[in-house]
């Protein structure tokens, strides 16, 4: 059985269209565990009382303690052989549950996880994912394969990728517990990037596979543009670097983002007067420096 595991935060009719889609197509056993994390409304509420005979439909009250805490509160009640984490805002359209599986199960010794290909919902021909490119040295740089660009042939061969989608990535059980859950340090961005470097380190390898399509909303969430994700996405660049780096890679890492890559980010901004979303880029790198090295 597959663990679908999907975080809602003040995002009831995305969730339930989101729920409705794999009532409608998916055939292979499965689970959805709804995880609330402090909606403003009491949306777990409403949830369980959307789906009353649906027993395969879990809802669990949480705080907001961001991305990774969601799913890992997910994470405690769920039963299946793989967990699929996806996020609310997302579509299937067919079945998609057995072709991951079985992408896993192909060799379940070496395949920890996998990401099916991500595809716009408002123009479903164009990618957002089929795959990410590793990320560069020092400046933590990544490119996610196909963004942008309409569907085709070259696309549609499964590869190795050097990293999972946060908004759809399915792991086997025995890959959580050898490489652990998700760190909860960040709270939003890079969860995924960071996890899938732990499940590597514990000897696995990550697959992108476009048998399988989810068709994404993009973020509700943390809109592009705003102070919170400016903020949030700064400090998370940081940690991860102080997380994963080491050496002179580390201090180099850290030394680019603190000195060039966030003053020259801020300073756009401010020829732009967007002097909030300056402030919020400077306040996040400084956080991800002086967080207490324990918490890392």
């Amino acid at each position: 059985m597959v663990s679908i595991i999907t975080v809602n935060y003040n995002g009831l009719s995305d969730t339930c269209e989101m729920i409705d889609s794999f009532l409608k197509n998916e055939t292979y056993p499965y689970e959805i565990i709804v995880v609330d994390n402090g909606s403003q409304s009491p949306q777990a509420e409403k949830i369980k009382k959307q789906y009353p005979d649906k027993p395969q439909i879990k809802v669990v009250q949480n705080i907001n303690n961001g991305f990774a805490g969601g799913n890992n509160a997910g994470l405690k009640v769920a039963e299946g052989d793989y967990l699929f984490f996806i996020n609310n805002d997302t579509l299937i359209k067919e079945p998609i549950l057995e072709t991951l599986v079985r992408r896993i199960k192909s060799n379940p010794q070496h395949n920890g996880g996998v990401s099916p290909m991500l595809k716009f919902a408002a123009r479903p021909d164009i990618l957002q994912y089929a795959g990410f490119t590793p990320l560069s040295s020092i400046t933590l740089r990544n490119a996610s394969i196909g963004f942008m660009q309409q569907d085709g042939p070259r696309f549609r061969t499964p590869r190795e990728t050097a990293s999972l989608h946060g908004a759809a990535m399915m792991v086997s059980r025995k890959a959580l517990q050898d490489a652990g859950p998700m760190t909860e340090i960040y709270f939003l961005f890079y969860e995924e990037l960071d996890w899938s470097v732990q499940i590597k380190k514990a000897g696995y390898s990550l697959w992108y596979e476009p048998a399988a399509v989810v068709y994404h909303k993009e973020s509700m969430t943390a809109r592009r543009g705003t102070p919170m994700r400016e903020f949030y996405l700064s400090r998370a660049r940081v940690l991860f670097a102080r997380r994963n780096l080491r050496g002179m890679r580390k201090c180099l890492s850290c030394a680019y983002l603190c000195l060039l890559a966030a003053p020259k980010k801020a300073a756009v901004y401010l020829l732009h007067g967007q002097a909030s979303l300056a402030k919020a880029t400077l306040c996040g790198t400084c956080k991800g420096i002086f967080i207490d090295t324990q918490i890392l």
